[in-house]
């Protein structure tokens, strides 16, 4: 018996090993209409003949209207693969793909829905990279203060009648990147680490995986709708990239542009002028001489490099490209108090709330209303480099940002949905404070500074300014906010005031890192080793629920635990995207 069992189980293996896979995947939620791609891939080189692929039985051509092309040898291997470009399904309901080699056969499921009429002008999507609940409450700690336990004000993006937990799972791994996180609320559709914008299949093109249509498309489409894109990373960077492209590699920045081009959202403001300017210009990265800058401006864009640039081209522009920095833009902290970082390279950055407003002065004047994402991308860089002072000030500056655009649709009438949640968590937690005057020598072990429990007391950050900052983060008493996650680095409990955190160097052996030297004769300052591999540089991800905050017409579908492809359909059904042509 246990022969047999054995038998069993290792032909069912194989069986498996050498089954079909099928784009879209298992259990995909695709909304009526959308387009995507469609492809399966076989484990061998096949006959075309022997080839039998199904839509509810009935064969693919005659169910999508088109027969896919065969490739009898992929990449130049022997596998073979279909694949059906562009295709959309318009009826609602269940639907069972079958692909058969003749030998190994697979079978997926897929439920297409519609939506009901249209409840939202307009959808602005906050996306808060790597918010975490200790970032939320270092932010309220900070930005409201607190006595005897209760903090004096709420958060803007904690004050919102509708909320849920989101899981954040790639389609390979429980842990995510942003790339496929924020491909996951653009799309509907799982995607891989690196990924966005399609299902990572096993060729070498990074631009040739199946591809699904982004929100930004859809709303352009079918609705006439204006699209923005605002953040405070580099525009190519992963969450803003998610809105508009498709590839299997986040860091094809100048191809990323090129698809920012050929999509035209209205406004698209951020840093990364590097890979706009042609090869040979300052400052840029580019590898060839395409000078996108002066496509975006011959196209009719207004173009902005400082804030002051932006204002005024707000006012009198439909359509805006702001581009404040060649890397990464500045954080609040650095621009409004330190002036540390690149501040003194790039002195008119403009605030997130600057961005904002300027975003929806451009985008309102579109009849048919406008589709909105504004991340706030350097709390999760800072996160990573264990920089948390610089992180709780970035999530101040997007909660105004959030306020800002609540006090915007309020006067207007609540016509517009407003969604504020994070793409994945840090595993960072506050776990109480650090007592140690900075203007002297630490007097007491590192570790004994720290005050947990009865001993953690209140912070003593002074009283913030009307939007909500602190004018120092170097008192004597701070939050004391850690990550379980590390490389080998030097910890001093201090923030860092000249410059953002920078935790590890390249290390002695390839492809490794090791802690910084810098910081090794600081006041204090001991080794820590990580527990992370060598290979790492940074604190990284992890994989709980985020938090999803709502308001506005159709946020009451934002309750309970969802999935991250279920961000994409609350805002499909508020903006009434799966209705019948």
């Amino acid at each position: 018996m246990r022969l047999l069992l054995a038998i069993a189980a290792t032909l069912l293996t194989a069986t498996a090993a050498a089954a079909q896979t099928i784009y879209p995947i298992d259990r995909a939620d695709i909304l009526a209409g959308a387009r995507f791609d469609f492809k399966v891939e076989f484990a061998d080189r096949i006959a075309p003949d022997k080839i039998e692929v199904t839509v509810n039985g009935i064969d693919h051509a005659a169910a999508f209207g088109k027969a896919a092309s065969f490739i009898e040898r992929e990449d130049g291997k022997d596998q073979s693969a279909l694949i059906l470009r562009d295709v959309a399904l318009p009826k609602p309901g269940a639907y069972r793909i079958r692909a058969t080699d003749g030998t190994n056969a697979r079978e997926v499921t897929w439920n297409v829905y519609d939506t009901g009429p249209r409840q939202a002008r307009n959808v602005i999507l906050f996306i808060g990279d790597g918010l975490s609940p200790a970032h939320r409450i270092a932010a309220r700690l900070l930005s409201k203060g607190m006595a005897e336990g209760k903090a004096f004000g709420k958060l803007a993006i904690d004050d919102m009648p509708h909320m849920a937990l989101v899981a954040t799972a790639g389609s390979d791994s429980i842990i995510t990147d942003s790339a496929n996180a924020a491909s996951a609320f653009a799309t509907g559709h799982k995607s891989a680490v690196n990924a966005m914008g399609v299902y990572a299949d096993r060729s070498a093109d990074p631009f040739d995986d199946p591809r699904v249509e982004t929100i930004s498309s859809l709303v352009k489409r079918r609705l006439g709708m204006a699209v923005g894109i605002v953040t405070n990373t580099e525009i190519e960077d992963a969450t803003p990239a998610a809105m508009v492209a498709h590839t299997r590699r986040r860091a094809t920045y100048d191809q990323i542009v090129e698809q920012f081009f050929a999509a035209r959202p209205e406004v698209l403001m951020g840093g990364g002028a590097a890979n706009f300017l042609p090869q040979g210009a300052a400052g840029s990265r580019r590898k060839d001489g395409a000078d996108y800058i002066a496509k975006f401006r011959d196209a009719g864009y207004a173009v902005a490099a400082t804030a002051a640039e932006m204002k005024s081209a707000a006012a009198g522009s439909n359509k805006l490209l702001g581009l404040f920095h060649t890397g990464n833009m500045d954080g609040a902290l650095d621009r409004k108090f330190l002036q540390g970082g690149t501040v003194k390279k790039f002195p008119n950055q403009p605030d997130l709330t600057d961005q904002v407003a300027a975003a929806l002065g451009v985008l309102s004047k579109n009849p048919q209303g406008f589709f909105l994402m504004v991340e706030s991308g350097l709390i999760d860089k800072y996160t990573h480099a264990l920089d948390m002072e610089r992180a709780a000030y970035d999530t101040i500056m997007l909660d105004n940002a959030v306020k800002l655009a609540r006090d915007w649709a309020a006067a207007r009438g609540n016509d517009t949905l407003i969604l504020v949640l994070a793409d994945h968590n840090h595993p960072i937690g506050l776990i109480g404070t650090i007592d140690d005057d900075m203007t002297q020598a630490p007097k007491a072990p590192l570790r004994d500074r720290v005050g947990t429990y009865d001993r953690a007391r209140f912070p003593n950050y002074p009283t913030p300014d009307k939007d909500g900052y602190p004018a120092r983060v170097d008192v004597s008493r701070r939050l004391a906010i850690f990550s379980a996650s590390s490389p080998d680095y030097y910890e001093t409990f201090r923030p860092k005031l000249d410059a953002p955190n920078d935790p590890t160097v390249t290390g002695s052996a390839p492809g490794t890192f090791e802690a910084n030297e810098k910081y090794r004769a600081m006041p204090g300052a001991m080794l820590r080793l990580g527990n992370l591999p060598k290979y790492m540089n940074s604190s990284v991800h992890s994989g709980e629920d985020v938090i999803l905050t709502a308001n506005g017409p159709g946020s009451e579908r934002v309750r309970g635990q969802i999935d991250n492809t279920e961000v994409f359909r609350v805002m499909a059904e508020a903006l009434g995207l799966g209705q019948a042509e």
